[in-house]
C-alpha cells in the first residue's frame, strides 16, 4: 500500500509539473531537468503534495524546424511533438499525454480532507496547439496560443473511499483554450529573470455528465467555460543577489463544478502553469468559482557568492467559494521564509520552505502550519560546465 501511495503521488507531480511546461512557443532551447518537491501539513491531515519528474526539451528533434519535449514519471507521461513555422509566424505542437493516477479528486471542505469522497482517476489524452507570434522582430515577443483536444478517464475507488460512495462515470472530455500571452516564463525553479502578461479561456465539455456521491447529491456538469489573467515579473539583481517576484491571477468561471473549479492551496511552485499558492495550506485546499491571487517574495543573499539565500514570501487570495464549499472568510493568506542552497557549479539548488496559513480552518480554528523541500537538477548545466572545462584544458 505505500509503494501505491508513493508512485500515486509521483504521478499526480508529474501531472501538474509538466503543465507549468507551457511555452508562448516551441522551446527553442535544449534543456534537461530533474524537479523536485514535497510540501508537508504540520496541522491537520490532508493530501500530500509532492512532484518528481524529469523535464526534457530537443529542439532539433530529428530535424531542425523539429523539436521534442517530454515530462516523465514512473506512471505518467506528457509529451509534445513540435513543427516551427508550419504557417507564418505559427509554430504548431502535438501533445500527448497519459498514465495512472493523473485524474485523483481530493474532496476538501472547510480543511477537512474527507477521504471517503475522494477517489483515484487515470487515463489520458492528446491535444493540437498553436502558437502564433503576432510582433515578429520585438525582443519580447506577443503571441496568440490557440488549444484544443480531448482526455478519457477512468476513476477508481482508494482504499478509504465511502462503500456508499458512487464514483462518476468513466467517460471522455474535450477542451478548447485561446490566449494572448506576453513575453512568458521558462519551466525553472525561481527563475533570476522571467514576465509575463496573459488573458486565457478556455471551455470545457464532458460525456460522462450526471449524477454521483452518495445517493447523486452532486453532479458532473457538461459544459464549463473558464478565464483568467496573468501577470508576473521576476527580477534579481546579479550583482547584489537580491531578487524580487510579483503575480497576480485573477479568474472567473461559468458553470463550475468539483473537477473544474479553480483549486488553491501549497506551496510547490512548479505544480501547475499558473500556480496558486498559499503558504500553511493543504494542495489543492480551496475550491473556487472565481479569484483574485496575488504573491511576492524577496530574496536576500546570506554569503558574499551568494550560493546561500533567504527567501521571504506571502501569498494571498480573495475567494468567490463553490458552492458548498463556503468559509467564513472570503480572504485566505499564508506567508513563510525558505532556505536556498545552490551548487558552485550552479548545476543543483536545494530549498527548504517553511509556511504559515492565517485563515486555514483545522478543526473549526484558522491557523496552520507547513514545511517543505525543493530540488532541481540542471543536466544542461552540468554539460555546459564540463564543455568549458574541456576546452579551458585543451588551451581552446
Amino acid at each position: 500500500m505505500l509503494t501505491h501511495r508513493i508512485t500515486l503521488l509521483v504521478a499526480i507531480g508529474l501531472v501538474l509539473g509538466s503543465a507549468s511546461t507551457a511555452l508562448a512557443q516551441v522551446d527553442p532551447y535544449p534543456r534537461s531537468l530533474l524537479q523536485l518537491g514535497y510540501d508537508q501539513t504540520l496541522s491537520g491531515t490532508g493530501p500530500q503534495s509532492l512532484y518528481a519528474y524529469y523535464y526534457y526539451n530537443n529542439p532539433t528533434f530529428l530535424r531542425t524546424n523539429m523539436a521534442l519535449r517530454m515530462a516523465v514519471a514512473p506512471v505518467y507521461l506528457y509529451s509534445e511533438l513540435g513543427f516551427r513555422q508550419v504557417l507564418p509566424r505559427t509554430d504548431v505542437g502535438i501533445g500527448i499525454r497519459g498514465g495512472a493516477f493523473g485524474e485523483n479528486y481530493y474532496e476538501i471542505n472547510q480543511g477537512d480532507y474527507i477521504k471517503g469522497q475522494s477517489f483515484d482517476g487515470s487515463g489520458g489524452g492528446a491535444s493540437l496547439n498553436l502558437y502564433h507570434l503576432l510582433d515578429p522582430g520585438y525582443l519580447i515577443p506577443l503571441n496568440v496560443i490557440v488549444q484544443g483536444g480531448g482526455d478519457y478517464t477512468a476513476y477508481s475507488a482508494t482504499h478509504k473511499t465511502d462503500d456508499q460512495f458512487q464514483l462518476p462515470e468513466d467517460g471522455g472530455s474535450t477542451f478548447a483554450r485561446a490566449g494572448l500571452r506576453f513575453a512568458g516564463k521558462e519551466p525553472m525553479l525561481y527563475s533570476d529573470l522571467a514576465m509575463e502578461v496573459s488573458i486565457w479561456y478556455e471551455q470545457q465539455w464532458r460525456f460522462n455528465e450526471g449524477p454521483y456521491g452518495f445517493a447523486g447529491d452532486r453532479q458532473v456538469v457538461p459544459s464549463t467555460g473558464l478565464y483568467w489573467l496573468y501577470a508576473g515579473l521576476n527580477y534579481a539583481w546579479t550583482n547584489s543577489g537580491n531578487q524580487f517576484t510579483f503575480a497576480l491571477t485573477a479568474g472567473g468561471s461559468d458553470n463550475a463544478d468539483r473537477f473544474s473549479a479553480y483549486r488553491l492551496g501549497g506551496v510547490l511552485p512548479l505544480a501547475s502553469e499558473f500556480p496558486l499558492t498559499l503558504p500553511g495550506y493543504y494542495y489543492q485546499e480551496i475550491s473556487a468559482q472565481g479569484f483574485v491571487h496575488l504573491s511576492a517574495s524577496y530574496v536576500a543573499p546570506l554569503s558574499a557568492d551568494h550560493r546561500w539565500q533567504l527567501r521571504l514570501g506571502a501569498a494571498s487570495a480573495y475567494v468567490d467559494y463553490l458552492p458548498g464549499f463556503e468559509q467564513p472568510n472570503h480572504w485566505n493568506t499564508g506567508v513563510g521564509p525558505s532556505l536556498s542552497f545552490t551548487s558552485r557549479s550552479e548545476v543543483w539548488r536545494l530549498i527548504l520552505r517553511y509556511g504559515y496559513g492565517f485563515n486555514a480552518m483545522r478543526d473549526g480554528q484558522e491557523g496552520a502550519h507547513s514545511i517543505g523541500l525543493l530540488y532541481q537538477y540542471n543536466f544542461e548545466r552540468r554539460k555546459y560546465r564540463n564543455e568549458t572545462a574541456k576546452r579551458t584544458a585543451s588551451g581552446d
